[in-house]
């Protein structure tokens, strides 16, 4: 809170107000920013022009989008992820102590200009979102891409935790299987491919941040399962090769209490 008080002395914090000015030409999504804002005290604003370092994907164009009119489904799914969070930590709490910060975040929304890609990024407890990006075509994708970059967020401030507890087990595997990508398909734990490349979470270029943050996002949709009571994802990442098991117990043990509400592999029943 003091931290809070003296941002938004030194103008560095926007306040309510600020929010919905952003959002006058539009009521309905101006409401659904100032509830994000009084709810989780999320801050919806928009990223400044730059040219994105994107790697193997080049140099790209962004600029400011206010989700408004056209866009602000973009706007809507992402605050029906927020609520969705609220909820999901909310069921965890009984079962353990959660290490993850889910609020209080800055959502920033851009355009790429002749580009889908990046979908998202995250640094300094900010996310900025593409209203063009490839993969947030629906409110489950949005919800989907939005926790991957939150668990950026939380490894950053748990002292860049992945690339000293995971690396290994990345690099295992890489060696294994180079990037083909029959092989690397029983490690992957999400079926996102990049164009002309293998698994996001082994593509040449992406370190242990990325493989950690796929498996803290396949974590989460099982789990998301179990509370919701819906069918199983099936089969478990856990009840694949022994990585597996070994990235998913560590991510669980060091953000999310050890919690693992997911039947045992040999629990698991039959489809």
């Amino acid at each position: 809170m003091v931290r809070a008080a003296l941002l938004l002395a030194v103008g560095l914090l926007s306040t309510r107000e600020d929010v919905a000015a952003r959002f006058a030409s539009d009521p309905t999504a101006q409401k659904i920013a100032t509830d994000l804002f009084d709810a989780d005290g999320d801050e919806v604003d928009v990223l400044p022009a730059q040219w994105f370092d994107g790697g193997y994907r080049g140099h790209i164009q962004l600029v400011p989008a206010v989700p408004t009119g056209a866009d602000r489904k973009h706007l809507e799914w992402v605050a029906a992820a927020m609520r969705d969070f609220d909820a999901f930590f909310a069921a965890l709490a009984s079962h353990g102590t959660v290490h993850y910060r889910w609020r209080g975040l800055t959502l920033r929304f851009f355009r790429s200009v002749g580009n889908t890609t990046p979908n998202a990024f995250a640094d300094d407890w900010a996310i900025a979102y593409n209203v063009n990006g490839s993969i947030d075509r629906s409110a489950d994708a949005a919800r989907e891409t939005l926790f991957h970059e939150i668990f950026h967020l939380d490894d950053a401030d748990h002292g860049d935790w992945s690339p000293a507890h995971l690396a290994a087990i990345q690099d295992a595997v890489e060696h294994r299987c180079g990037a083909r990508t029959a092989c690397l398909a029983p490690y992957a734990p999400t079926s996102t491919i990049v164009r002309r490349g293998t698994y996001y979470a082994f593509q040449p270029g992406n370190d242990a941040r990325e493989y950690a943050a796929e498996v803290a996002l396949r974590w989460y949709r099982e789990q998301r399962a179990v509370v919701l009571g819906g069918p199983l994802v099936s089969p478990s990442f856990k009840c694949g090769p022994p990585e597996n098991r070994a990235a998913w117990d560590a991510i669980a043990a060091e953000f999310f209490g050890g919690v693992d509400l997911v039947p045992g592999c040999a629990a698991r029943p039959e489809r």
